[in-house]
């Protein structure tokens, strides 16, 4: 008879352990032919529900310990852009439904994966626009109420660049009694669009109540790492660090502002790497394991990869803070490579020539 583990919910996982959360779904779905980059509307959950199913499965083989409904930029204004209104609580419920039954499904003899509902940064925040306040606040209650209706464990509020709509993103997710995740993306100004640093809009968002704090998107391990150090020294509950696997730099911190210098012969013809050409860009396994590594170590509980993560990434960041997963099965093993090997039946001929290659 199967073993049946009483399912702990996401604080009780933080008080002792990490938790690892998959997302980026936009870029993954986009790489699998799913989804339109630019309008990044996450249709799929609606057209192709077994492609996202998948998606979910391949993270949650990697290693993460949460299936985030793919919501983001599944809300009212979204789909209004795209014509497709009527389609909104459809497509919300359905994303829910898929990430439950994956989370509810992990694995024999394995805890049940946490479902997060989803939601995030509106694109029409005004900070002089009280109508468009009340609008952004009425999209966020809704789908706050259609994930309460499926099932979710707890609500993560992500992407910020205004920090009043992570404000108000905090006030409607409190309303529903589950457990918020506020992450906020600082643009290229490095402070929030209203004027508020990125340190003290995390201290805000804790004051406020919310369980996990910290960042996500936007910014690659370089750049998001030292508001990590100084938000970590200011905060005293869970953070949460989520870059994107690009190697953004201090002159360009985020994804919107790399240049491609290796001399692209082939530029975008928007004219900028993001978000078709940031190839060249994309950091190795290595340096998010290196991220997962410090940021461990900066004892941040609440760690992942947002736009651009592969699963390989979230295997890289559960086997840095020291766990096995299923995808460890299939890590390296360049001891058995024919030409860099050290196997001894390697023969010594094509070895030597790995030398020389």
């Amino acid at each position: 008879m199967e073993k049946k583990m009483n399912k702990r919910g996401l604080l009780e996982r933080l008080k002792n352990d990490s938790v690892i959360c998959a997302e980026g779904f936009l870029f993954e779905a986009e790489r699998r032919g799913y989804l339109a980059s630019g309008e990044f509307v996450p249709e799929l959950a609606l057209e192709n529900p077994e492609a996202l199913m998948n998606i979910h499965k391949d993270f949650q083989h990697a290693g993460s310990d949460i299936v985030e409904a793919f919501t983001y930029n599944g809300h009212r204004e979204k789909m209004r852009v795209i014509g497709k209104e009527e389609l909104l609580e459809p497509l919300n419920r359905a994303a829910l439904k898929i990430a439950k039954a994956v989370a509810n499904d992990p694995g024999e003899g394995k805890e049940k994966n946490l479902l997060a509902g989803n939601i995030s940064n509106t694109n029409i925040w005004d900070p002089k626009d009280k109508n468009k306040q009340n609008e952004v606040r009425s999209m966020f209650a809704e789908m706050i109420g259609w994930s309460v209706d499926e099932g979710a464990d707890f609500v993560v509020g992500e992407t910020f660049y205004y920090a009043e709509e992570a404000y108000t993103a905090l006030e409607e997710i409190k309303k529903s009694g589950l457990p918020a995740v506020l992450t906020i993306s600082p643009m290229g100004e490095n402070i929030m669009r209203d004027g508020v640093s990125v340190i003290d809009t995390c201290k805000e968002l804790e004051q406020r109540g919310a369980d996990v704090v910290g960042m996500n998107c936007f910014r690659g391990p370089n750049t998001m790492i030292p508001y990590l150090e100084k938000i970590r020294k200011v905060v005293k509950c869970h953070m949460a660090a989520l870059p994107i696997p690009f190697r953004t730099t201090k002159a360009q911190p985020t994804f919107f502002n790399l240049d491609d210098n290796n001399g692209c012969t082939c530029p975008a013809p928007h004219g900028r790497t993001f978000p078709t050409a940031l190839d060249p860009l994309y950091c190795n396994r290595y340096e998010i394991r290196d991220f997962a590594k410090k940021v461990h170590a900066l004892d941040i509980k609440y760690i992942g990869v947002c736009c651009g993560a592969a699963p390989m990434h979230i295997r890289e960041v559960a086997e840095a803070i020291g766990r096995k997963v299923p995808a460890s099965r299939y890590s390296e093993k360049m001891s058995n490579h024919f030409m860099y090997g050290t196997n001894e039946r390697i023969p010594e001929h094509i070895s030597g020539y790995g030398d020389k290659a």
